[in-house]
């Protein structure tokens, strides 16, 4: 099967070959996939995207858009071949709701700094989505957010109605209840309960990352990536002194951690 060959690609080029591709004729492993099959792509492309994000790789992040929007087309054409939608119901809904929701540049709203765009974007969307209270807009969150960033849109919805601690430090006070509420639970609650209080013990972890104006995701994302560097370190010390790391005591393991924690903040 031929396809034009050209200098530069565009749009229409990529819908029109995602259709060839899962027409009769076209790529068996294509034709076979659904929503669900690639659904974990989908994930997967996004956060490749988001690494090249951090990481300031423009080159890779232009092609890690690439894959996202691959997927999207995917989808679009997936739904197109069910005669529901296609990839120019998406663009023409996405517009539609970007003119909609910006009455400040389309309409006869104001917005003098960011926060107000995004108040008259909220306000927008709770109208046109029929939310009358925030506890309906806090039900619309996507599910499948991640769990911090899912909890921290929650706590932040809550707080547009004063539900909010005055500072940072109520929300510490209540880490640590939630920190004991958990110890009583260990020591004599079942897995049930023992799930609960670690679930709001993390969402009371959130709430201090949010009133930081830190991203709890990043935070954690972080401390993956220290702790993975330093059991590096551990390892490789532990090989230099000719320590069997899984049978040696864990006051042997926890020593050498505490000596390369402490070579580290040397540095």
């Amino acid at each position: 099967m031929d396809y034009p060959r050209k200098s530069t690609y565009d749009f229409n080029d990529l819908t029109e070959i995602v259709r060839i591709l899962r027409s009769p004729g076209g790529c068996p492993w294509d034709i076979a996939q659904t929503h669900q099959s690639i659904r974990s792509n989908f994930i997967e492309e996004t956060y490749e995207a988001v690494e090249a994000i951090d990481t300031g790789d423009t080159e890779l992040l232009k092609e890690e858009l690439g894959d996202v929007l691959l997927q999207v087309a995917m989808h679009a054409e997936m739904e197109r071949e069910d005669g529901s939608f296609d990839m120019n119901d998406v663009c023409d809904g996405v517009c539609r709701k970007l003119i909609t929701r910006h009455p400040h540049v389309f309409g006869d709203k104001t917005a003098a700094d960011a926060t107000q765009a995004l108040q008259n974007w909220n306000a927008v969307k709770m109208e046109t989505k029929h939310q009358t209270t925030q506890a309906e807009a806090m039900k619309s969150i996507s599910v499948a957010l991640p769990a911090l960033m899912r909890s921290e849109k929650i706590q932040r919805k809550s707080a547009k109605l004063g539900f909010d601690w005055d500072n940072v430090y109520g929300a510490f006070d209540k880490l640590f209840e939630e920190y004991n509420e958990l110890k009583v639970a260990i020591n004599h609650g079942g897995v049930e309960q023992q799930t609960e209080e670690l679930g709001d013990l993390i969402f009371s972890a959130v709430n201090v990352s949010r009133f930081l104006g830190i991203d709890s995701e990043q935070a954690l994302s972080k401390a993956c990536d220290k702790y993975i560097k330093r059991f590096a370190m551990v390892e490789e010390l532990a090989n230099e002194r000719g320590l069997d790391m899984k049978n040696a005591t864990l006051e042997q393991l926890d020593s050498l951690w505490e000596e390369v924690k402490i070579k580290q903040k040397e540095k």
